[in-house]
């Protein structure tokens, strides 16, 4: 059987939540190239020995370079529940982010007007509301630095396009690999150093919480910055942590 390029975070009856290796299609595009999409529904399809097609909703996405944790309903209640707690921001995201450049500040708030230009696939960041824009706002914080690189925890408050990309670019902290955002040179596996960490919400259906934190990726890299890591798990969540 082929190695699957994802890992199953937390799943029931209602939802899966996997965390991907960088290079993986979230959904199909113009490329044709397998999507994580149709992997899990395939994992689905075996595992439980389902007839017919496998349901499966998409709840948010990130991009192919990017890493981390995907939330996908297994039932269309699920997904109708799940797009709304994302709709009013009733979830708290975090990613990792390893760059080079260490920021002016090393706590803070970023907000901008993003505009996307969707024949070239690219969002511009701008001090004010321009025609066609909409408002991005992230909180982010400096956790350390190791062989010159640092390490930045960023938890988005709204969910643009490539928004921690080009936010952090804009502070002067272009992603490690990104090129399209400024980076001087891309990552051999065409992969960034961007990583989404942790996801917290209430689940959809059981009503409790539910915290996952996706394993960083499997690469020496990454893998010295969990010296950094100085995250806090409430006592009273730990009933309901994955990794």
């Amino acid at each position: 059987m082929a190695r699957r390029p994802f890992q199953i975070i937390y799943e029931d009856n209602h939802l899966i939540i996997v965390n991907k290796e960088p290079g993986i299609l979230v959904q199909g595009d113009a490329t044709g190239d397998k999507c994580l999409l149709d992997m899990v529904k395939d994992y689905i399809k075996v595992e439980y020995d389902k007839p017919g097609a496998v349901f499966l909703g998409t709840v948010h996405r990130l991009d192919r370079p990017v890493s981390g944790l995907v939330v996908f309903a297994k039932t269309s209640k699920a997904l109708e529940r799940m797009n709304e707690i994302f709709r009013k921001r009733d979830v708290q995201k975090t990613y990792w982010a390893v760059v080079k450049n260490k920021p002016a500040v090393k706590k803070g708030k970023l907000v901008h007007w993003l505009s996307k230009d969707e024949r070239r696939n690219v969002t511009t960041a701008h001090d004010y509301e321009v025609p066609g824009s909409q408002k991005a706002e992230l909180s982010y914080r400096w956790l350390g630095e190791i062989n010159k690189f640092h390490l930045i925890e960023v938890s988005p408050i709204t969910g643009r396009p490539h928004q921690i990309r080009v936010q952090l670019a804009s502070m002067g902290c272009p992603i490690r690999g990104d090129v399209k955002y400024g980076a001087p040179k891309g990552n051999p596996d065409g992969s960034i150093n961007l990583h989404a960490r942790r996801l917290f919400f209430e689940h959809p259906v059981k009503k409790e919480p539910v915290i996952c934190r996706a394993g960083l990726p499997n690469d020496p890299f990454w893998e010295e910055f969990l010296t950094l890591d100085n995250e806090e798990i409430k006592p009273e969540h730990m009933g309901f942590f994955y990794e």
